[in-house]
C-alpha cells in the first residue's frame, strides 16, 4: 500500500494546475478496476478498434495486483491501454506520459514530408508569416504554398483571407498540414469560414451515453457555415499519416467541398474526442468519448484517406524538390 500525497501534474491539452489530495490508501487493484471499468463503460471505440476488452481484463488483473511499485504498474496499465492503438487514449501520471505506440509509429515512419526541402526550396528565406501559417508563391506566383503545421496555432478568416488577397494572380492555394498533430478545433472553423460553405452535411457525432459498447446519444449532425464571397479557387490539402486529431477532422470536413482536392497519404485519424477521469491513485486517464461518421456512415477513426494517393519520392528530395507539393501545383495549373 502506498501514501497519495499533494502532487501537481498535467493534463494533456489543458493547462499546467496544482491538486489537492486528502491523503488515503488506495491498492493496485482499485486503481486496475477504476481504470478498466471507466473505458469499458465510457470509451466510444471499441467497435473500429477490434480489441476484447473482458479478455484483457483477466489478463492484466494479476499482472497489475501483483506489481511491485508504481513505475510496474505505470507501464502495466499503459500496455494495456495502448492495444486500443488510440492516440487520444493517454495515462499521467506525475513521472510519465503513456502514449500509443502504434499511432507514434505511424506517425513519424510514415512521414510524407521532408521539411528542410520545403523550408529551404518553397518556403524559402524570403517567406511571410500570417498568424499561425507560413506561406510564399511558387509556380511564378501562380499558387499560393502556404505551410500550417499545427491546429494549436491560431488563424482567423480575416487574417487568412489577407493571405489570400496577397496575391490575386494565384489560381489556387495549397494548405499544407503534413505532420500536422492537430490542436484547437475552433481553428478548423476560421479557416472553413473562407470556403464556399453552403451548408453541407460535413460529418455527424454522437456521444457515449451509456455503460454498454453500443450505447450512443443521438445523432447530430455538422454543417458547413454558410460564408459570404467566400474563396473559390482551387484548394489542395496535403495530408499525411501525422495528420492527427483536428487535421483528420479537417480533412474529414473537406471531403464535402468541390474545389477541395486531399493529396498525399491517409491521415493518422483521431476523430474522437477525448475527455478525462482521475483515478484512485491520483493519475489521470484521457480516453475518446465520441464518434464521428462521414455524410455516408463511414467512420475514419483510423484514417481519412486523399483523393490521390502520392507519396514522397527520396530521388525527388534528394534534388530538392517535393513531389507531393509539385503533384499539387499541377492540379492548380491544370
Amino acid at each position: 500500500m502506498r501514501k497519495l500525497l499533494i502532487i501537481p501534474f498535467i493534463l494533456v491539452l489543458a493547462s499546467c494546475e496544482k491538486l489537492l489530495i486528502e491523503e488515503t490508501e488506495y491498492s493496485n487493484l482499485a486503481t486496475f478496476d477504476y481504470l478498466w471499468e471507466t473505458i469499458d463503460r465510457e470509451y466510444s471505440l471499441f467497435d473500429v478498434k477490434n480489441v476484447d476488452w473482458q479478455a484483457i481484463h483477466s489478463q492484466y488483473r494479476h499482472r497489475a495486483d501483483t506489481s511491485s511499485n508504481d513505475i510496474e504498474l505505470f507501464e502495466i496499465l499503459a500496455d494495456m491501454l495502448n492495444l486500443l492503438d488510440d492516440g487520444h487514449v493517454n495515462l499521467i501520471s506525475t513521472f510519465d506520459v503513456s502514449r500509443s505506440e502504434e499511432t507514434f509509429l505511424r506517425s513519424y515512419g510514415r512521414q510524407n514530408i521532408d521539411i528542410p526541402t520545403v523550408a529551404l526550396n518553397y518556403l524559402g528565406s524570403d517567406y511571410h508569416s500570417t498568424g499561425g501559417m507560413a506561406y510564399n508563391t511558387l509556380r511564378d506566383g501562380k499558387v499560393l504554398y502556404i505551410r500550417y503545421s499545427s491546429f494549436s496555432n491560431n488563424i482567423s478568416p480575416s487574417q487568412l483571407r489577407f493571405i489570400i488577397k496577397r496575391y490575386p494572380n494565384a489560381k489556387g492555394l495549397i494548405l499544407d498540414m503534413r505532420q500536422n498533430g492537430g490542436g484547437y478545433i475552433n481553428n478548423i472553423w476560421n479557416i472553413l469560414n473562407v470556403m464556399p460553405g453552403q451548408g453541407q452535411l460535413l460529418y455527424r457525432t454522437q456521444i457515449k451515453s451509456g455503460p454498454s459498447h453500443d450505447d450512443f446519444a443521438p445523432v447530430e449532425a455538422v454543417t458547413a457555415p454558410e460564408v459570404d464571397n467566400p474563396y473559390t479557387g482551387k484548394v489542395v490539402l496535403l495530408i499525411d499519416r501525422g495528420s492527427y486529431s483536428a487535421t483528420s477532422f479537417f480533412a474529414l470536413c473537406c471531403r464535402s467541398y468541390d474545389n477541395i482536392t486531399l493529396v498525399g497519404d491517409t491521415t493518422g485519424g483521431g476523430l474522437g474526442l477525448p475527455k478525462g477521469r482521475q483515478l484512485p491513485n491520483g493519475w489521470y486517464v484521457r480516453y475518446s468519448v465520441t464518434r464521428t461518421l462521414a455524410p455516408d456512415g463511414t467512420n475514419f477513426e483510423n484514417g481519412v484517406p486523399p483523393d490521390e494517393v502520392v507519396v514522397l519520392d527520396p530521388l525527388s528530395t534528394a534534388a530538392g524538390k517535393d513531389n507531393v507539393i509539385e503533384r499539387a501545383c499541377d492540379i492548380i495549373e491544370n
